[in-house]
């Protein structure tokens, strides 16, 4: 099948899902692989080579969108759509997140600029949702200050959103982040019933 094929593909059943979920954040940050750790369908994947070596290390990278679902235990099905990191493709993100739940933004801690990136992708995906989950990928890499830093910027920034640390490529830990989306979805709707 050639690229051009699974892109109409994806874009069909973007606009067949009734629900989706995104994922967004800074280039190898895990978007791709807790995708594929989590979804009940083999992955719709975009990945092109790296020509971007100065961003990222990694051989291969998402230049469109990766998708995948998961089916809850009620049977809807919730479709899992992971954006490209580079911020050249940020006019994608705005069409993926069209219509989402929510979105999770995934930032790599072993990034020395991992705050600066938690800035950029929360004012970026912001503006698409206000139902955002943080993931803290790659610990096990720098495991200086964990969480602590994440929480200290939020609280100087009033930013507040729920953070996990997380393991991409570990389905308990990415359904933890889905989960807690979903939680905030429904404490939102909960809220806005009361009003």
């Amino acid at each position: 099948m050639g690229q051009k094929y699974l892109l109409i593909r994806v874009a069909f059943l973007m606009i067949l899902q009734q629900y989706k979920i995104v994922f967004g954040g800074t280039m190898g940050a895990g978007k791709s692989r807790a995708i594929k750790a989590l979804s009940d369908i083999p992955v719709v994947s975009t990945e092109a080579v790296n020509t971007d070596l100065d961003a990222h290390s990694k051989y291969l990278t998402t230049v469109g969108i990766d998708y995948g679902e998961i089916s809850l235990e009620d049977g809807t099905k919730i479709g899992l759509y992971g954006t490209p990191g580079q911020d050249r493709f940020d006019f994608m993100w705005t069409i993926v997140c069209k219509g989402a739940i929510g979105t999770v933004v995934l930032i790599d801690h072993s990034s020395p600029n991992r705050l600066k990136d938690l800035e950029f992708y929360l004012d970026a995906f912001q503006n698409h949702s206000n139902n955002i989950v943080i993931g803290v990928t790659h610990i096990d890499v720098q495991n200086d200050q964990l969480l602590k830093i994440y929480y200290d910027w939020m609280t100087v920034n009033n930013r507040h959103f729920p953070l996990f640390a997380v393991d991409a490529r570990q389905k308990d830990d990415v359904l933890l982040i889905i989960e807690a989306l979903i939680a905030s979805l429904e404490v939102q709707s909960v809220t806005t019933e009361i009003e």
